[in-house]
């Protein structure tokens, strides 16, 4: 019998460690917890994404020219079977007669490309990922964000929201407008990992005040390069 890739489904993996596909950038810490899917992140949750071993080839010939990017940033949590959709409209046109891709060594010299980009898929940092939640092509997920169990996110999202639902709708937000605004200027996902580790007490807790008082005493609160 072979080895399980997550032998447990409380456990994960740094994802930038597993990544092969030229276009998707990870954060340090973001971990993929996939028991219940049992294939990489990579192969499981980024769909449609030029640059992976299938499509590796016909992406660097640049007949595609640039390509949108899958970007992730820190210390994210993404659960079994995420999907995160690429490749813009895919070719599919509804505002067209039809949605349907012709291909014009059948159909003829008439038909055009329907292919659109939606830019760049962007998910920000310290974003939880629910299982089998849905990100559409171009979305940005602002950082702190929650999304759902099954969401399926639609347009971006902003800082600290929590999405449920088809479509995504925020319906709270973490923490109140004064405290996302310190959280937004502390980047503590940034500070350097002996600084961040001396807050691990208050970082296990929610009391952002204490947390904003202690950057407040840092001589580099947001350089970590």
């Amino acid at each position: 019998m072979a080895l399980s890739i997550f032998p447990s489904w409380i456990g994960g993996y740094e994802i930038k460690q597993h990544i092969t596909n030229p276009n998707i950038d990870v954060g340090d810490y973001s971990y993929y917890s996939g028991y219940y899917h049992q294939h990489h992140f990579e192969d499981q949750c980024v769909h449609y994404l030029l640059g992976d071993k299938v499509s590796n080839e016909a992406w660097q010939s640049g007949i595609f020219g640039e390509v949108d990017k899958l970007i992730i940033g820190r210390f994210c949590s993404i659960a079994s079977g995420v999907v995160i959709m690429m490749a813009g409209n895919q070719g599919h046109r509804h505002d067209w007669i039809s949605s349907f891709p012709f291909d014009f060594t059948e159909f003829g010299d008439g038909v055009k490309s329907g292919f659109e980009r939606a830019g760049n898929t962007v998910i920000g940092n310290d974003v939880w990922l629910g299982a089998e939640c849905v990100i559409m092509p171009g979305v940005k997920v602002g950082d702190g964000a929650v999304i759902g169990t099954r969401a399926v996110v639609t347009k971006d999202v902003e800082p600290y929201a929590v999405v449920v639902g088809n479509p995504g709708r925020c319906v709270k937000k973490r923490f109140p407008p004064q405290h996302v605004k310190q959280l937004l200027e502390m980047k503590w996902w940034d500070w350097p990992l002996p600084q961040l580790k001396a807050a691990m007490t208050i970082m296990c807790s929610a009391d952002i005040d204490s947390l904003y008082g202690y950057y407040q005493t840092m001589d580099s609160p947001s350089v970590d390069e």
